[in-house]
């Protein structure tokens, strides 16, 4: 099934790219948005998108600020901007937020290398492969026993201590990137390989491991696609689990809705399931979620973070920077323009 327009990539991402290079600073870093937060892994997503795009100097721009912010242990600390209180009904507040020592985050700097790495050959990233070696092992450093990794440094081994479906599945394909790079930069890393295999096995086997702070889970999205996405379900497990509970996360003619139970269909959310899709054959689905997130752009072009459906509002009314990327990747990946296209492919 083929997208509804047929105009170029490069048409497609032109406003999407424009949005994030009007957010860049002159540091080279990306927050969500003017006066917004930094964190680590949405930074790196948008470093993925402007290297798609062939902004070269901005994606390396980016790469030198990632190794700029991150602390001599080999973490970023980052702002949690989701949670930002609202400053109006429709708008995110621009006020400081928390800074958390996220795992998930410091680990997802090496998809980011590893997908520039696929565009420009091994010695152009090599530079970087320092600060991917820091930050894993500063992730490893928080594996339990059981293969699960704690979400955040500050929390691991205290009374908090607590693992995510959708962050351990995003390590797990981080540390596959990074596995990887390793073996590109002929600096082979046998530890990392074992951990993934445990933290592989704990997401499919161990779900007790991932709820033990006593909070209901599953009601988000991302709980749901992200084993399929990054590759720690495979096949007819992978699109089973998607088909399972498609018709709850999907709302018909809009997208993905970011938490199941809430009227608000979201562009990230849908071209990361786009991925997962995609992933596991689901062509036909992912080429339908790509059309329906068309309507979700502004008159420039650029991406609107959701839609509120019982309101029938753009909610929030915002524009952030790592919504117009996950609609670059997953454009890319479903039509195969670059040597990176496939980064998130088994």
């Amino acid at each position: 099934m083929m997208l509804q327009t047929a105009t170029s990539l490069r048409a497609r991402i032109a406003a999407p790219i424009a949005r994030i290079l009007d957010v860049q600073r002159a540091d080279g870093l990306i927050p969500w948005f003017e006066q917004g937060p930094w964190d680590s892994w949405n930074h790196a997503e948008c470093v993925m998108a402007l290297a798609v795009a062939g902004e070269d100097s901005a994606a390396r721009a980016g790469l030198d600020a990632l190794a700029n912010a991150q602390r001599p242990d080999g973490a970023f600390l980052s702002e949690y901007g989701n949670a930002l209180p609202m400053a109006d009904h429709v708008s995110i507040a621009r006020v400081p937020a928390a800074q958390v020592l996220d795992t998930n985050f410091t680990a997802y700097v090496a998809t980011a290398l590893e997908h520039f790495r696929l565009l420009n050959g091994t010695r152009a990233a090599k530079p970087w492969w320092p600060m991917v070696r820091g930050a894993i092992d500063h992730v490893l450093e928080h594996q339990h026993e059981y293969g699960d990794i704690s979400w955040c440094a500050e929390a691991h081994g205290t009374d908090l201590d607590d693992a995510l479906i959708a962050g351990n599945a995003s390590i797990h394909a981080s540390l596959g990137h990074a596995i990887q790079l390793a073996q590109a930069m002929r600096d082979p890393q046998p530890r990392w390989q074992e951990a993934n295999a445990r933290l592989g096995k704990a997401i499919r086997a161990l779900p007790g491991r991932f709820a033990r702070s006593g909070q209901e889970r599953g009601h988000h999205a991302m709980d749901w696609y992200y084993p399929v996405l990054a590759g720690v379900l495979q096949g007819e497990a992978a699109r089973s689990r998607l088909l399972a509970q498609w018709d709850r996360f999907v709302e018909p003619e809009l997208g993905c809705r970011c938490v199941a139970h809430e009227p608000w269909v979201t562009v990230a959310e849908s071209c990361e399931l786009v991925m997962a899709a995609l992933r596991c054959g689901m062509d036909n689905e992912a080429a339908r979620l790509l059309n329906l997130i068309e309507a979700r752009r502004d008159p420039t072009g650029a991406f609107w973070m959701g839609w509120q459906f019982a309101e029938q509002i753009v909610w929030p009314a915002e524009q952030p920077s790592w919504t117009q990327a996950a609609y670059v990747l997953a454009l890319d990946m479903f039509e195969g323009s670059t040597q990176a296209s496939r980064i998130f492919a088994d």
